[in-house]
């Protein structure tokens, strides 16, 4: 005897799951949730976090770690930068270009976006942050910041280089309250980085010299270097 329900037709939500265009539509939007809202790779693009992340560096940001908290002093953030930091939009391109740069941007395995940023918080809304204590250190709140990721960074010598000097210490910059809403940006990579005090630090700067990431701008925590697998760790 043969089965009857052999020879049904198969419904019809059956026969379009079970094919292969809706299988590679699910496929992408399951990874456009992850992406949007989980987890998102991230291509380094410059110097500036040496030698915490290095140029090319593939990181994951975890877009989750700010639900329900806000970013803290010494996170490494990725960020969509505003005007005040002289980024240059991606010209126009042709469409399998800029197709392959979407491709490239989504998989972290090609340039992020001109406006995109990783750098590391050191001031938090409300803060006070100022450079420096007699031994160099950036004040925050009173208080020296203890920072063994720094590398690079301008020199600094107690007595003829300072910011009592003439000329005073690069390194220097006056004290500055962090706005509501805003967050202060430096590269680990201290002298070799467009931060949020490259225009403070310099003699008389004007109080509108900063360049803040805002709340809204922060795209996620950098959470583990994923790539080249020399590298792989968590930061």
């Amino acid at each position: 005897m043969t089965d009857a329900r052999a020879d049904e037709p198969r419904p019809l939500w059956r026969r379009i799951t079970s094919s292969l265009w809706f299988q590679l539509v699910a496929a992408f939007v399951v990874t456009g949730l992850i992406l949007s809202f989980v987890g998102k790779p991230y291509w380094v693009p410059s110097g500036s976090m040496e030698e915490t992340l290095q140029p090319g560096d593939r990181i994951l940001v975890n877009r989750l770690a700010y639900v329900g908290a806000n970013p803290g002093a010494g996170d490494i953030v990725v960020f969509d930068a505003d005007d005040a930091w002289d980024t240059t939009p991606i010209p126009a391109t042709d469409p399998l270009r800029g197709a392959l740069r979407w491709i490239g941007e989504v998989t972290g395995f090609g340039p992020s976006g001109a406006h995109t940023l990783v750098k590391r918080i050191i001031g938090t809304p409300g803060q006070s942050v100022e450079c420096c204590d007699a031994d160099g250190a950036i004040v925050v709140d009173g208080a020296p910041l203890d920072e063994p990721y720094v590398f690079n960074d301008f020199a600094f010598e107690p007595g003829s280089l300072d910011c009592d000097t003439t000329p005073a210490s690069l390194r220097c910059f006056d004290e500055v309250i962090v706005p509501e809403g805003r967050y202060l940006m430096l590269g680990d990579n201290r002298a070799g980085s467009s931060d949020s005090a490259i225009g403070c630090r310099v003699p008389d700067a004007s109080p509108n010299c900063w360049r803040w990431a805002s709340d809204g701008a922060i795209v996620g925590k950098a959470a583990v270097i994923l790539w080249p697998i020399s590298r792989w760790g968590g930061l």
